[in-house]
């Protein structure tokens, strides 16, 4: 068997705030091109009114419902899709289905712009918001798969932008001047392509519970 078409998970695209699955337009097919099965889905609704934690409760029913119990997967979120991603990661069971998880200009130290909008995500996408300060209270889980956050320093959506950095896994800068070309700048295509080629992180084997 091929060990490289094992480890070619199904990826799945979760948007951000005021998107649609349709911001993937180009990220998607690019993918697909290259030989990974793609999917994605709608947060409802999207303009902030609901909290991140149940946002993060429709990528987990989707995922039960579209993928087979033993299926692992490789999981991209962009901008607040990344927060949502990682609630489910870190929250609702997710560390045991993906293996790749990239973010992408996600604000996991929060963004002022979130002061824009008393709408409850933004709430919780505030700097040092209760929400983000226990998300982030037990992120060294994130540490268990292979974990990369992709941003851009020019971002005027994630304020400051070095708040889409994490002290975990890869880091990658893209030096793109505009929030949504994170998403079809060739540069970062190919970062993602690249982060989703590499060869999967193996748990380590209890051997001695289980002589």
């Amino acid at each position: 068997m091929n060990i490289e078409n094992q480890q070619r998970n199904p990826v799945l695209l979760i948007h951000g705030i005021d998107d649609t699955e349709a911001v993937f337009h180009k990220m998607r097919p690019y993918l697909i091109q290259r030989g990974w099965s793609v999917y994605s889905l709608n947060l409802v609704p999207n303009n902030g009114d609901m909290g991140l934690d149940e946002l993060a409760k429709q990528v987990a029913d989707y995922v039960t419902a579209t993928f087979a119990p033993e299926q692992r997967l490789d999981l991209i979120g962009f901008s607040m899709g990344g927060i949502v991603s990682r609630y489910y990661v870190q929250r609702l069971g997710g560390i045991s289905r993906v293996q790749r998880f990239l973010t992408i200009s996600s604000p996991h130290y929060g963004t002022v712009v979130a002061y824009a909008s008393r709408r409850l995500s933004c709430l919780q996408m505030r700097p040092d918001s209760i929400f983000l300060k226990d998300l982030n209270s037990d992120a060294v889980i994130l540490g268990q798969l292979d974990f990369t956050s992709i941003w851009t320093p020019y971002d005027l959506m994630i304020v400051p932008a070095n708040s889409s950095q994490m002290p975990i896994g890869s880091q990658v800068i893209v030096p793109v001047t505009l929030h949504p070309w994170m998403l079809t700048d060739s540069r970062s295509l190919a970062v993602v392509t690249a982060a989703l080629a590499k060869p999967i992180k193996l748990p380590l084997l209890k051997e001695k519970s289980s002589q």
